[in-house]
C-alpha cells in the first residue's frame, strides 16, 4: 500500500491527505472551505495589474464612444 500524498490546507495550513476518503479535499473541513469560498465571493482574492492601462480606460468619462 501507497502512503497518501499529504498537501496543505489553502486555507489553514493543516496537513490533509489526498484521498478519496478527504471529503473537503484540499481543505481540511467545511469550515475552511466556506471561509475560502466567503474570501472568492468577497472578492478579497485579487491578480495585481502591471502595465499600461488599455486604451478604453484611459479615455476621459465624457469621450464619445468608438465607432467601430
Amino acid at each position: 500500500m501507497t502512503t497518501p500524498r499529504i498537501v496543505k490546507c489553502p486555507q489553514c495550513g493543516a496537513p490533509v491527505p489526498w484521498t478519496a476518503e478527504s471529503k473537503w479535499r484540499p481543505f481540511c473541513s467545511e469550515r475552511c472551505k466556506t471561509l475560502d469560498l466567503g474570501a472568492w465571493a468577497a472578492e478579497r482574492y485579487r491578480i495585481p495589474v502591471t502595465g499600461a492601462p488599455d486604451e478604453q480606460d484611459s479615455l476621459p468619462d465624457d469621450a464619445p464612444p468608438d465607432d467601430r
